[in-house]
């Protein structure tokens, strides 16, 4: 399956433009292919306000967001791989998601496990049968 990030961003950005906040991207600055103004990222890692009054032409797709914004009054093109984005939330109330760190893929195909195998002697048995969920109180 593909990843859901994508769609999770999406859904998100517009969740936050619609309950009228300022939709926030926490990006990892040092993932391959970003492109963010040099200078403005702590720790390799940088928030972009990516409201529809901050930037011009937002572009989000399965591989990657781009637009164009203002750092110090200078314009950038910014292009960030989906997989490089850490979170996305609501600058007026930290409302939205963090997502897990993603290591590149370096050209290589996302390894899958392979189900046949048994599982490794410290883990225990997957359960059998069908999921279920209960409330815990």
């Amino acid at each position: 399956m593909n990843s859901s990030r994508p769609y999770l961003v999406r859904a998100l950005y517009e969740w936050i433009v619609d309950n009228d906040c300022t939709p926030h991207m926490l990006v990892n600055a040092e993932f391959p292919s970003v492109q963010v103004p040099q200078g403005f990222a702590n720790d390799g890692q940088i928030v972009l306000n990516v409201s529809p009054a901050a930037v011009r032409h937002l572009h989000m797709d399965n591989d990657a967001v781009s637009f164009e914004g203002r750092f110090g009054g200078v314009p950038h093109t910014l292009y960030v791989p989906v997989a490089a984005i850490l979170g996305i939330y609501a600058r007026e109330n930290g409302q939205g998601m963090v997502f897990e760190l993603e290591a590149p893929l370096d050209g290589e195909e996302e390894f899958e496990p392979d189900d046949d195998l048994p599982p490794p002697d410290d883990e225990p048995p997957r359960p059998s049968g069908r999921p279920s969920l209960k409330v815990v109180k």
